[in-house]
C-alpha cells in the first residue's frame, strides 16, 4: 500500500469544550498529520439547538494544545469574515501554533448560518465570486502582514464544483479537499488536473485529500488508486478516535 497522511475533523457539536480540548490532544499524541474542526455555528446533525461552538476560536486554542499536527478548519466559509480579517486572524493563529495553521477556505453552503447571523445567503454563483474575489485579497494581506506568518500557511480549497470551484483551488490552492465515493473523487481529481492544464499550474503542487467516515476505511485502497493523498476521517462526539489508529497503522504499514 501507497503511504499517505492521516487527519482527523472533530465535529464541534453536541459536546463540552473540554470533550474537544481532550480529542484534539489525543490526536496530537497519536501522530496524525492534520486536525481539523468546521466552521458553522449550528449542529449539522442530531439535535438542531443542541450544544456548538465556533470555529476559528476553537482553532487558537487548539494552536496552543498541540504540538505537532497541522491544523485547520475543513473549511472556512468565506462569507463570514472579511477577507483582510481573515488573514490577519489565520497570521495570529499561526503563530500561536508556531507556524502549522492550514488556512482551509470554501464558498459556503449552510443556509441556516446565513439567516440567523444575518448574512446574505444568495446564491452559488455569488458565493464562489465572492470567494474567487477573497482569495487573492487574502493573499495580499498576508504579505503585507508584520510580522508575517511563521509557516508557509497553505491554502485548502473544499469544494467539487467542475466549474468554478475546481478552477478556484487550480489557480490558489496547495491544498484540495472533496468527499467520495472513489469513482467521484476520481473523476473530480481529473477535472481538477485538466484545470491546472488550463491555468499553468504543475497539478503536482496541489496536495489531493478526501474526507471519510470511521466506517468507510475499506475504500483506502479506492481512494488511493484514484489519486488521494491525504485521508481526514470525520469523528463527532463521543470522539472515539480507534477508527484513526486503525488508518495510522495503515499508512505507515
Amino acid at each position: 500500500m501507497a503511504r499517505f497522511k492521516v487527519g482527523v475533523t472533530l465535529h464541534p457539536q453536541q459536546c463540552t469544550i473540554g470533550d474537544l480540548r481532550s480529542a484534539w490532544q489525543e490526536a496530537d499524541g497519536l501522530g496524525v498529520d492534520t486536525i481539523w474542526t468546521w466552521d458553522h455555528f449550528f449542529p449539522l446533525y442530531g439535535d438542531p439547538d443542541g450544544p456548538h461552538f465556533e470555529g476559528w476560536s476553537l482553532l487558537a486554542a487548539m494552536a496552543v494544545d498541540t504540538s505537532r499536527a497541522r491544523f485547520g478548519a475543513l473549511v472556512t466559509c468565506n462569507s463570514y469574515r472579511n477577507p483582510d480579517l481573515l488573514a490577519d486572524m489565520a497570521r495570529t493563529v499561526d503563530h500561536l501554533s508556531g507556524g502549522r495553521l492550514i488556512l482551509g477556505i470554501g464558498a459556503g453552503w449552510f443556509e441556516r448560518d446565513y439567516d440567523e447571523y444575518g448574512y446574505e445567503f444568495g446564491t452559488g454563483p455569488d458565493r464562489l465570486r465572492a470567494l474567487r474575489a477573497s482569495l487573492p485579497r487574502i493573499k495580499e494581506r498576508l504579505s503585507r502582514l508584520n510580522p508575517p506568518p511563521v509557516g508557509s500557511l497553505p491554502i485548502m480549497v473544499g469544494g467539487g464544483g467542475e466549474k468554478v470551484t475546481l478552477r478556484i483551488a487550480a489557480e490558489h490552492a496547495d491544498m484540495w479537499n472533496v468527499g467520495g465515493p472513489p469513482d467521484n473523487f476520481a473523476h473530480k481529481n481529473e477535472v481538477l488536473n485538466n484545470w491546472c492544464s488550463k491555468v499553468g499550474r504543475d497539478p503536482q503542487a496541489i496536495e489531493r485529500t478526501v474526507m471519510i467516515r470511521p466506517d468507510g476505511l475499506s475504500n483506502v485502497d479506492a481512494f488511493l488508486d484514484a489519486g488521494a493523498q491525504h485521508f481526514i476521517i470525520g469523528v463527532g462526539h463521543p470522539f472515539d478516535l480507534a477508527p484513526v489508529r486503525d488508518l495510522l497503522e495503515a499508512s505507515r504499514s
